[in-house]
């Protein structure tokens, strides 16, 4: 039975996006604690974008993780242009924003541009997981 469930999680994609490198460390540190992951990374949205928007690449995020502040285009961007996507599948990955953000009207605008849950810095890993699967709509 523990195999089926290690198998859920290999096949679960998970795209962390933060701009500092030490960060993308950390939450994927967080992540192994929960499982073995399929992670992928990128420094910034632009990056992200980019990822999402090419055409070749076969397996597209299940999850993201975003940070909020990010040079280049943030989190709040990145999130609008993913609702906006014109790219099958693109649209629908729900977001997960990691930030240590405390501003009401900047959380609100995350919100309305469709992010899926906010979360605040710093996580632990039971609290990882519990929104990880709230995103995927079943326990990992």
């Amino acid at each position: 039975m523990n195999n089926n469930k290690q198998d859920l999680i290999d096949d679960v994609r998970i795209l962390v996006i933060d701009d500092q490198s030490t960060m993308r460390k950390i939450v994927s540190q967080l992540l192994f604690q929960i499982g073995k992951f399929n992670i992928s990374e990128a420094s910034n949205g632009l990056q992200a974008m980019k990822l999402l928007n090419n055409p070749g690449r076969s397996k597209r995020p299940d999850v993201i993780i975003s940070d909020l502040h990010m040079d280049g285009m943030d989190g709040i961007e990145l999130c609008n242009k993913i609702r906006l996507s014109k790219i099958p599948g693109v649209r629908d990955i729900p977001v997960l924003m990691l930030t240590g953000e405390s501003d009401d009207f900047i959380l609100k605008v995350s919100k309305q541009v469709g992010v899926f849950k906010i979360l605040s810095k710093p996580i632990g890993a039971p609290e990882l997981k519990k929104h990880i699967s709230s995103a995927l709509g079943y326990q990992i």
